[in-house]
């Protein structure tokens, strides 16, 4: 069985995108489901094993697809990246930005080279992207760049680090939005809430426990799945999008919109959208 899109066939035929942490999760999905709409995707990644699995995937489904071996905090590799993708096929006409990670911990025990390097990973890295993309294609021809954030309304306990660095990405990607805008290029966000990936099993068993009860919090009592991120990724990466800039999309069940004034009351009336084929359930939501 095929990517199950809601968007139509070929629809970004002919165009190179480019997923940064392609090699699992949700660049995982959107990458496939980019390439089951024709486009010409890109996976980057640190990790040669996951990149050649989910090449592999992709070729199977009847896709084209390019990996590349790219720490996002090394500008020359970047650099190298970039030119590799124009000389192979002479366009990137979109950029998702969803590599990054953190870990969980008190505010107060974080070092400072522990913040600058989850803030190197979560914006510094995506920053020097979208700068290599704009200058050396972007600027003369237009395009998308979508930049994935996080749930950080309100703050972030225990992830203090990240929340910065998501913040910023936030109004980054705003600024973005006005100085390129007069290029074509389109710059928005999408900001994830509780997604079942393969990044729960990442968890330290102690967050693992905490899963099922992380769902009682969200309006919609549920987690979220890859392919509803997708599925704003690539609308907004689509010519539907045209008008939106320098906005971000929500995908979080309504989370933050959660008040201690208000009791919510458990429920199974949403139905999560299911479109990719190859999802994987999470080890940790099998032990819990």
């Amino acid at each position: 069985m095929p990517y199950q899109s809601v968007f139509r066939p070929g629809l970004f035929k002919e165009q190179t995108i480019i997923v940064t942490g392609g090699g699992s999760g949700i660049g995982r999905c959107t990458a496939h489901e980019l390439a089951a709409l024709g486009a010409n995707v890109v996976i980057v990644g640190r990790t040669p094993e996951k990149l050649a699995d989910v090449r592999s995937e992709i070729e199977q489904d009847g896709g084209e697809v390019m990996s590349r071996i790219c720490d996002i905090r090394d500008e020359a590799m970047v650099i190298a990246t970039v030119d590799a993708v124009l000389t192979r096929y002479g366009r990137i006409d979109g950029l998702v930005n969803n590599a990054g990670g953190q870990y969980r911990t008190p505010m107060k025990t974080i070092s400072t080279k522990g913040f600058e390097a989850v803030v190197r990973s979560n914006l510094t890295g995506g920053f020097i992207f979208m700068r290599e993309v704009y200058n050396r294609w972007m600027e003369a021809n237009g395009g998308a760049i979508v930049n994935i954030i996080a749930d950080i309304w309100h703050g972030w306990p225990e992830f203090a680090h990240s929340a910065a660095a998501r913040g910023g990405m936030l109004t980054l990607t705003e600024t973005a939005a006005c100085e390129w805008s007069a290029s074509g290029v389109r710059v928005n966000t999408v900001a994830p809430g509780g997604i079942v990936s393969s990044g729960f099993d990442t968890y330290t068993p102690e967050m693992q426990k905490k899963l099922h009860d992380f769902t009682a919090g969200v309006p919609l009592q549920r987690f979220g799945t890859e392919a509803e991120i997708s599925a704003a990724i690539l609308f907004l990466l689509s010519p539907a999008a045209a008008y939106i800039t320098g906005s971000c999309i929500r995908v979080d069940g309504g989370t933050p919109n959660a008040r201690n004034t208000w009791k919510l009351q458990p429920h199974a009336r949403s139905v999560p959208f299911e479109g990719f084929h190859r999802s994987k359930q999470p080890d940790a939501l099998k032990k819990v």
